[in-house]
C-alpha cells in the first residue's frame, strides 16, 4: 500500500527542498498551493513548474483572500518591503498564515486517506516569523489529532519539518543532492510577474546567503 503526503508547496527554495525530501522517502505527494493575494504571486507559477518536475499525484490551488489583512507587506501593497535587515518580527509577517494553510493540508489529508504533512518551516535562517517555530508545529500536529476523525479513530496524523533545524546552506546542499532545480523557485517577497528577484528583500538576502555559503553560483534571476 503506498503512503501518501501533502506537501505545502509555496514556489521557494524551502518548500521545493521538502518536496524532494518526501519523494526521496517515497511518499506519493499532493501539492498544496494557496493563493492568499500575496504581492509576490509569481510563487504560485514557481508552485506549478516545481510540481510538474518532480511529477507530484496531484496540485490543489486553494484561493484565499487575505488581502484585507492590512498589517503584513505581503497582503498589503501600500506598506513597503523591507530592503535592510529587519529586527524582530517585521512586517513581512502574515498573521496566522502557516495556521491556515496548514489547516487546509490537514483537510485534504483527511478527505484523501492520508496522515503526513510537510512543511518547509525553518528556524535557524528564517525571518522571525512565530509560526515556523518547532513549538508551534508541534502544538498545530495536537490539535490536529484531536480535530480529526481520522485521528480520533487512532490515525494519527504527522507534520514532518524536514528543514526545521537546518541552515540554508544546508537546506541548499540537501536538495542539490536530491535534484531540485533551484532556478524553478521563487523566494523573493517583490518578485516581478515574469519572475525577477529584488535582490534586496530579506528572503532575497538569506537565499544569496545560503548559496554563497554552499559554494554554490545562485541560479535566480535578478534585477
Amino acid at each position: 500500500m503506498s503512503k501518501k503526503a501533502i506537501i505545502l508547496l509555496s514556489g521557494g527554495l524551502d518548500s521545493a527542498t521538502s518536496l524532494a525530501i518526501a519523494k526521496k522517502e517515497k511518499y506519493d505527494c499532493y501539492a498544496l498551493s494557496v493563493n492568499y493575494h500575496q504581492r509576490h504571486n509569481y510563487e504560485l507559477v514557481a508552485a506549478k513548474n516545481i510540481a510538474n518536475f518532480f511529477s507530484v499525484k496531484d496540485l490543489k490551488e486553494v484561493e484565499i483572500d487575505l488581502s484585507w489583512l492590512q498589517n503584513s507587506a505581503l497582503t498589503n501593497k501600500s506598506l513597503n518591503i523591507p530592503e535592510n535587515p529587519s529586527t524582530g518580527i517585521p512586517v513581512t509577517y502574515v498573521p496566522a498564515r502557516n495556521t491556515i494553510m496548514m489547516s487546509l493540508a490537514m483537510a485534504w489529508a483527511e478527505s484523501i486517506d492520508c496522515t503526513n504533512i510537510f512543511i518547509g518551516v525553518n528556524a535557524v535562517d528564517y525571518s522571525g516569523y512565530p509560526d515556523c517555530r518547532e513549538e508551534y508545529i508541534k502544538s498545530f500536529q495536537n490539535m490536529a489529532n484531536l480535530a480529526t476523525k481520522k485521528a480520533v479513530e487512532g490515525d494519527l496524523i504527522k507534520i514532518h519539518t524536514p528543514l526545521i533545524n537546518l541552515s540554508k546552506k544546508e537546506i541548499i546542499q540537501k536538495g542539490v543532492e536530491l535534484g531540485v532545480d533551484y532556478s524553478l523557485t521563487v523566494s523573493c517577497y517583490q518578485v516581478t510577474s515574469d519572475g525577477l528577484a529584488c535582490g534586496k528583500c530579506d528572503s532575497c538576502r538569506l537565499r544569496k546567503a545560503g548559496f554563497k555559503d554552499a559554494g554554490l553560483p545562485d541560479p535566480t534571476r535578478y534585477l
